[in-house]
């Protein structure tokens, strides 16, 4: 019997934000995979352990969640002002697919640590103590994050008694800055359609009033009422309803047509991870996942969110990028759900608790532009060395 030895790949596990994901140097990875095509897919596939028709991940370093399937690729930077080059690749569970076509926000936050640990930030530029700031180029949708990293006796800081809805323990706070986070390059422009409310027609399901934005990430926001929710929903109340999926992925699908993301419905399938469905609603009473108590008096409003077909047990950085935009922008859904006017700053409860995110926004000539979305989340690094993968996994 013949057998093909494994590679051995230096990697490094991370928690980033609420999400963990294999963080690789983009020069310790196999040639073949050090380019974009499918040499590249295939090792993160085997990596994460996809396809797995079991849907457990049991072979690989994958969870089986959204949150989980996730590889990070990072180099020196090639883009002037920057310090390091950051792609992320979000890889399904149950097929043979990784979806470039957006940011992770929660896994922004680990991008400066390992850079600074990894020797991609000049040391000229590191404080013993203080903090270090990194700005990455997000290289999948051509984007400037500013991560300010906390650091201690010339080493990373990653202890602390910052608190994140959805993490179990708390970690140091590295605040984050998302420079000019209209992800426009496919819609082209923050409101794809020009309005701030449109009527989205979904065969088959009905007919919606939704704000959709490209800003953070492409979404499209519902109101909780007109989906028969109260946005208060856990994970257990929508993640074992198959029909009401299927309801919710085609009026993602549509959206994504009508956002000019895609240019048939069918072309949503091979667009997972973007863009993302949302629904808000104005606050109320609710129990957390974690069985806390979120008070109405505590938030401006409720949201949820879709992600990779399931709802996110907390929410997404970039999704809270585009719940903050949208929420300073008078007119939008998100911005009524939150009680109209202004709103430089809001806190919002998801699934798992709070957050609180901010976003810079101005209207010029009738067009809306965000300049800046401004947000903390916490980093870890949960185990370092090298993952193994059969030879074959790159083709």
């Amino acid at each position: 019997m013949t057998h093909t030895p494994q590679l051995r790949i230096p990697a490094t596990f991370m928690r980033g934000g609420t999400s963990k994901g294999v963080f690789f140097r983009l020069d310790d990875l196999p040639e073949p995979a050090r380019v974009p095509g499918p040499a590249r897919d295939a090792l993160l596939l085997r990596v994460i352990g996809s396809p797995d028709p079991y849907g457990k991940h049991t072979d690989g370093m994958g969870g089986a969640t959204s949150s989980t399937s996730k590889c990070v690729i990072l180099a020196k930077s090639s883009v002037p002002g920057h310090d390091v080059d950051y792609l992320y690749g979000q890889v399904a569970i149950d097929s043979a697919f990784v979806d470039w076509s957006g940011n992770c926000g929660n896994l922004s936050s680990a991008v400066g640590p390992f850079a600074i640990a990894n020797g991609l930030v000049d040391p000229a530029r590191i404080p013993r103590d203080g903090h270090c700031t990194v700005r990455i180029w997000q290289a999948n949708i051509g984007r400037t994050i500013v991560a300010h990293v906390p650091m201690a006796d010339g080493e990373v800081q990653e202890t602390g008694d910052f608190e994140l809805d959805g993490v179990a323990f708390p970690a140091a706070e590295i605040p984050l800055e998302f420079l000019d986070p209209s992800d426009d390059g496919d819609a082209g422009a923050m409101f794809p359609t020009g309005r701030l409310v449109d009527v989205l027609e979904v065969p088959g399901v009905g007919s919606f009033e939704v704000t959709m934005i490209a800003a953070g990430i492409p979404t499209v926001f519902l109101r909780a009422a007109d989906l028969g929710f109260d946005g208060t929903e856990l994970q257990g109340a929508i993640n074992e309803d198959r029909a009401l999926l299927a309801r919710l992925e085609a009026i993602r699908a549509h959206a994504a047509l009508r956002m000019g993301l895609i240019d048939d419905v069918a072309g949503a399938a091979t667009r997972q991870h973007t863009p993302k469905i949302a629904w808000v609603a104005s606050p109320k009473d609710y129990v957390a996942s974690s069985g806390r108590p979120v008070r109405a008096a505590d938030v401006d409003l409720l949201a949820r969110a879709m992600s990779m077909g399931k709802l996110h047990h907390a929410m997404m950085g970039t999704a809270s990028v585009a719940i903050a935009t949208a929420a300073a922008v008078p007119g939008t859904l998100v911005n009524a759900a939150a009680g109209g006017g202004e709103r430089g700053v809001v806190t919002f409860g998801h699934p798992s608790g709070t957050l609180r995110a901010g976003a810079e926004v101005r209207c010029v000539d009738g067009q809306w532009t965000v300049t800046k979305a401004v947000m903390s989340r916490s980093a870890r690094v949960l185990m370092e060395g090298h993952v193994r993968v059969p030879a074959e996994a790159t083709g």
